[in-house]
């Protein structure tokens, strides 16, 4: 069909051109127009483009310095393990026992020699001193000292079973009411000697006699705290 195209009009016996000789005929310029375009960017693209240049990627390798190692310590034995402390014992003493100041007799000391009762009451209070006394102080009630002891017991140390008795001087006026308390002998533990000081307080007392007369005195009593069993 391409071929009747470029035939039409040609006289009889004319050499016919077809669209595929044309093409043949214009593809030499094109060749070698492609060719010196090609050739020309590359000369522009060598003569222009920017210098390049490598880069240094060597490395340098680090030398070690061997160093002295310190000397060797010598590391001492563990300490021994340190002993438990010692559980408190409980005491059995009883409340009512009482350890005082040896009383004074009638025999070792007559009546005609005993001395006057004190008259300085407020400097006997303050620090426990002798005094002379013919009846010594009771407990009023002991049931009632046993409750006081026992509600003052830390319920701490009395949960965890730690007792112990505490020595404690009473300074008792001629009412029977103590006064001034002061621990004697303490029973190694700080709280139990604290609350022996307060349950002495609140204990009553018979006022000590000397002769008939009520005299105040100073009594050591013992504060015992036990866990009943």
């Amino acid at each position: 069909m391409a071929e009747d195209l470029y035939s039409v009009g040609l006289p009889s016996g004319a050499l016919r051109v077809t669209a595929n000789d044309k093409f043949k005929k214009s593809f030499g310029p094109w060749l070698w127009g492609s060719i010196i375009v090609a050739t020309v960017f590359h000369f522009g693209l060598f003569k222009f483009f920017p210098e390049l240049s490598a880069s240094d990627v060597s490395y340098g390798v680090r030398e070690f310095e061997a160093i002295e190692l310190p000397p060797e310590v010598d590391i001492p034995p563990p300490p021994e393990q340190i002993a438990r402390p010692a559980v408190p014992v409980v005491s059995s003493q009883a409340l009512e026992e009482e350890i005082t100041i040896a009383p004074t007799t009638f025999e070792e000391n007559p009546v005609e020699n005993l001395p006057p009762p004190p008259s300085d009451v407020t400097r006997l209070g303050d620090q426990p001193v002798f005094t002379p006394y013919t009846v010594r102080p009771e407990y009023r009630s002991i049931d009632e000292a046993r409750r006081i002891v026992e509600r003052h017991y830390p319920k701490l140390l009395k949960d965890a079973g730690i007792g112990g008795t505490v020595m404690v001087w009473v300074f008792i006026d001629t009412e029977g009411v103590v006064q001034n308390a002061k621990v004697q002998k303490g029973s190694g533990n700080s709280a139990l000697d604290d609350a022996a000081l307060t349950a002495s307080r609140e204990i009553t007392f018979t006022p000590a006699l000397n002769r008939d007369k009520r005299v105040p005195v100073w009594v050591a009593i013992p504060i015992t705290f036990s866990v009943k069993q």
